[in-house]
């Protein structure tokens, strides 16, 4: 599975990207986990890692400087596409995002995207409540300290 190739899926805008550069640590049917540089140069971070969980429809993604300090953690909110024929894995973001700073500030992100997309036909009503159940168990998660069952998992595959 490590062979796997990558994509991700955007409504907003339309796009599906190949993570070509994407390298992959560990793939099963439970977690894929890489290892990845921005695409786009950015001024704030560099680098990261991921932890994709199909069964959650989650990915946690670790955003570090370019000296290899934490920015922030961020979390998409997906629904996961498995081709098996063509040894794929498509992420599409279904908006929603939760982020964490390094001080622990905790954030939901575009909810007004979300609700244009569903108004607008781009999700349907059971991908809106996916994306809504799936955002609210993630804070439920953070707001109890327990995100660390995340981080845990991810940073067990860093070799920084």
């Amino acid at each position: 599975m490590v062979d796997m190739v990558l994509y991700r899926k955007r409504l907003i805008p339309d796009e599906n990207v190949l993570l070509s550069k994407d390298l992959i640590l560990f793939a099963d049917e439970h977690k894929i986990i890489t290892k990845w540089k921005t695409i786009n140069p950015r001024k704030d971070i560099d680098h990261g890692y991921s932890l994709y969980l199909p069964d959650e429809g989650i990915k946690i993604s670790k955003f570090l400087r370019t000296d290899g300090s934490l920015h922030k953690w961020y979390c998409d909110i997906v629904e996961y596409y498995f081709d098996k024929e063509n040894n794929s894995c498509t992420t599409l973001d279904l908006l929603l995002d939760v982020t964490i700073s390094e001080s622990g500030v905790i954030k939901l992100l575009d909810l007004d995207e979300l609700a244009e997309a569903h108004k607008s036909g781009l999700i349907d009503d059971e991908l809106l409540h996916k994306s809504l159940t799936r955002a609210n168990k993630l804070l439920n998660t953070a707001y109890s300290g327990n995100f660390h069952i995340y981080t845990d998992v991810l940073n067990s595959y860093i070799d920084e």
